[in-house]
C-alpha cells in the first residue's frame, strides 16, 4: 500500500533515469507544507520553474490550513506536502486527485516505489523517509560513564545521573507540546509497548489498557527531566534547547537532526559532540518506540487540469536527482536517485532496520490523534489519572468517529 519498510542495501531504492530538461509551466502553482529545511529545498526547487508564478506557504501550522485551503473551488493551494498521516484527512474529504495520468505523461523520472498507491490509484509522490530516534550529547554521556541509551529505561537512568552530578538540571528534551506533538509521542511509546490502537478489523478504539497506562507513566517519568514548560515545546523549541546546550538526550525527527548543528548560535560542545542513534525500546520489549514515515506531495482536485499539470511538473522537477548536493544531502534521508546516506541519517536507517511500524495510514487514525492531543495534557500536568485521560481520549475519538460515519 505504501512504503511499508525501507529496503537498505547501499541505497534505499532503485530509480529510473531522470531527465534534466529545464522546467517550464503554463499555470500557477501554490504549495502548502511544513517548514523544516528539506521542505524548503523542495519548494525552492519548484520555484525554479518558469512560465508562471510558483508560491509556497511553509508553516508549522500546515496541517490546520491545508484541508481548508484545498476545499474551495478553485482551491487556494494546488499542492500539499504531506506525510503518511496527513494524507488521510485530504483523502477523507476528497480534495486531492489521482495522479496516474500525470505520472504516465510526466513521471518518467519517478520510481514505482515513490508512487504512493491507495486503492489502486497513485495519490502522492514520496521524496524522503523519516522517523524519530535518539539524539544525544556524547561528551555528557562520557562524563557519567554510560553508552548511548537503547531503551527509555536506560535514558531515564542516564538523566538521573546527569542531574545528580549537576551537569544539567533538565537533560531530557521531547516534542511534548499539547496537541499533535504530544499525541505523536504517545503513539510512538504505545507501539513500543506492543499496543494496538483499534480492535482488529474495526474502527473501535482500544487504548485504555495496560499498554496505554504504561505509555503515559513512562511519558510522565520522562517529563520530570524536561523543561517545566515541556507542554509548549514542539520540535523547534526542543531543538533550540539542545542547540543551546541545555539538553543531552532527546527523541527527535531524523529530518531535524540532520541540520541540528547548522543553525546560528549552536554552542561548540553541541557541534563537537552531538551523536545520533536509532529509536529506543521500552518496557523490556523489542519493538521500536517510534514510527516510520514518508513525506511526499499531492495535487489538488479542485484546480484546473492546466494547474494540476503545472503542479506535477514543478514538483517533479523539485525532487530530480540534480537537486542533491553537499548541502541538501544533509537535510533528509532522500528517496531520490543518487542520494548517499550521511552520518546524521543513520537514525532513520536504524529505524528501518529495526522493523519500526509505519504510522497507521487509516482513515480514522487522524481522529484518534486529535483526541489524544486534546486529552492527555491533564494527565501530564497531574490533574487526572492515566486511566481517566485514556477514557477521555477514547470518548472524544468515539464521538468524532460516529460523526464521521466510521462507527455506528
Amino acid at each position: 500500500m505504501f512504503l511499508k519498510r525501507i529496503a537498505l542495501a547501499g541505497s534505499f531504492l532503485a530509480f529510473a533515469a531522470s531527465a534534466g530538461a529545464a522546467c517550464e509551466i503554463g499555470a500557477r502553482v501554490n504549495i502548502v507544507g511544513n517548514e523544516f529545511p528539506a521542505i524548503h529545498t523542495v519548494a525552492n526547487g519548484a520555484k525554479e520553474c518558469g512560465g508562471a508564478e510558483v508560491k509556497a506557504n511553509l508553516t508549522s501550522e500546515h496541517q490546520s490550513i491545508n484541508l481548508a485551503g484545498m476545499t474551495g473551488n478553485p482551491a487556494e493551494y494546488t499542492s500539499a506536502i504531506i506525510a503518511n498521516s496527513s494524507i488521510v484527512a485530504l483523502m477523507n474529504d476528497d480534495v486531492i486527485r489521482p495522479l496516474d495520468d500525470l505520472v504516465a505523461k510526466h513521471g518518467a523520472s519517478l520510481s514505482k516505489n515513490q508512487l504512493i498507491t491507495i486503492n489502486g490509484k497513485v495519490m502522492a509522490v514520496a521524496f524522503m523517509a523519516n522517523a524519530q530516534h535518539l539524539v544525544y550529547r556524547g561528551d555528557v554521556l562520557e562524563e557519567i560513564g554510560v553508552e548511548a541509551p537503547t531503551s527509555y529505561e536506560e535514558l531515564l537512568a542516564a538523566a538521573k545521573m546527569i542531574r545528580e552530578k549537576g551537569i544539567m538540571e533538565n537533560p531530557v528534551g521531547g516534542a511534548y507540546k499539547a496537541g499533535w506533538n504530544l499525541a505523536q509521542e504517545f503513539n510512538n511509546m504505545y507501539l513500543g509497548h506492543g499496543g494496538e490502537f483499534f480492535k482488529a478489523g474495526t474502527a473501535e478504539v482500544s487504548i485504555n489498557n495496560e499498554q496505554g497506562v504504561a505509555t503515559l507513566e513512562m511519558m510522565k517519568a520522562l517529563s520530570e527531566y524536561m523543561n517545566p514548560d515541556f507542554l509548549t515545546h514542539d520540535s523547534n523549541a526542543t531543538n533550540a534547547e539542545f542547540r543551546a546546550g541545555n539538553v543531552a538526550l532527546m527523541n527527535m525527527w531524523g529530518s531535524r537532526a540532520a541540520t541540528l548543528k547548522d543553525a546560528e548560535g549552536v554552542v561548540q560542545e553541541v557541534k563537537d559532540h552531538m551523536g545520533v542513534a536509532g529509536p529506543m525500546t521500552v518496557g523490556g520489549g523489542e519493538d521500536a518506540a517510534s514510527t516510520l514515515w514518508w513525506d511526499g506531495w499531492t495535487v489538488a482536485k479542485n484546480v484546473s487540469d492546466e494547474e494540476a499539470e503545472a503542479t506535477f511538473i514543478a514538483m517533479t522537477h523539485a525532487i530530480r536527482p540534480e537537486m542533491l548536493n553537499a548541502e541538501t544531502s544533509l537535510e533528509a534521508v532522500w528517496l531520490i536517485e543518487g542520494y548517499e546516506p550521511t552520518e546524521a541519517a543513520k537514525g532513520v536507517f536504524a529505524a528501518a532496520q529495526m522493523g519500526t511500524e509505519p504510522y497507521p495510514m487509516l482513515p480514522f487514525m487522524g481522529l484518534l490523534h486529535s483526541a489524544l492531543g486534546a486529552e492527555l495534557s491533564d494527565f501530564m500536568q497531574g490533574k487526572e489519572s492515566a486511566e481517566q485521560a485514556l477514557a477521555d481520549a477514547e470518548a472524544a475519538y468515539t464521538a468524532a468517529a460516529k460523526e464521521k460515519g466510521f462507527l455506528n
